[in-house]
């Protein structure tokens, strides 16, 4: 009996040997692992996006057409609260009282999976925020007059091709303030708002169509930016796409 067991046994050579083979398996499969979940993550961020581009078609169709309300520092807003103040970054009644909560009433919808960002050690409750020239007239006069379009019904949004202009996207979490987010298309403060770098370097954006689409940060000096720097060109690439998406003359 000792002498059949012993017959079995592996040598240490035969042990490190499976050892190194399970280790080699491991690196293999692991990049494809993380892929795999990157790409959940990036769906389910999309699912959430969707949900409230087809919400805010909801509440036009209840309110004759109009667009939620969209203001800078407003209490009336398609959805409410500040993620600057701590007493409002991780309160999720203040999502329930915004204006489009009735028609996208889960509190998971407003937040990205991928977005880790946190206030006092407790998860902040929204990713997302809406295109500062949608939703209100505020646009026509910040900074200095422009002419470029703000879009307060589906009407005016039909008018330019809803598949033409984004409507909520994915901000960064060093960015995301209240829920509107500035796009200046006169170029006086490119990136003041900026979108989420969080998928592989990339952020998801619903149009006002209901369709969803991944940008991909492409430009070295977007992701230089994203590091802590303060400034970009007018030129940048990413800021130029953005603009594209975001109002029309």
């Amino acid at each position: 009996m000792r002498k059949s067991l012993a017959l079995c046994a592996f040598s240490l050579i035969e042990l490190l040997i499976v050892i190194a083979i399970i280790a080699l398996l491991a690196s293999m499969l692991l990049p494809a692992l993380r892929a795999a979940r990157g790409e959940g993550v990036r769906i389910s961020c999309q699912n959430n996006l969707r949900q409230l581009a087809v919400g805010t078609q909801m509440y036009e169709a209840d309110n004759d057409g109009r667009l939620p309300d969209n203001n800078p520092g407003s209490t009336n807003d398609w959805v409410r609260g500040n993620l600057v103040l701590a007493g409002q970054a991780t309160n999720q009644v203040l999502l329930q009282q915004g204006k489009l909560f009735p028609y996208a009433n889960h509190v998971s919808t407003y937040h990205c999976p991928a977005d880790r960002s946190q206030t006092n050690g407790v998860m902040r409750v929204r990713s997302y925020s809406m295109n500062g020239w949608v939703g209100s007239r505020y646009m026509n006069t910040y900074a200095r007059p422009t002419q470029f379009r703000t879009f307060i019904r589906d009407s005016e949004l039909a008018a330019v091709g809803p598949a033409n202009i984004w409507l909520i996207l994915d901000e960064h979490e060093l960015s995301i303030n209240d829920a509107w987010f500035q796009v200046t298309m006169d170029d006086s403060r490119p990136f003041g708002s900026f979108p989420a770098t969080r998928h592989e370097l990339a952020y998801n954006l619903s149009f006002a169509d209901g369709h969803i689409e991944l940008y991909r940060l492409r430009d070295p000096n977007t992701l230089r930016l994203a590091s802590g720097e303060l400034q970009v060109s007018p030129q940048n690439l990413d800021w130029v796409r953005l603009k594209k998406v975001t109002t029309v003359q």
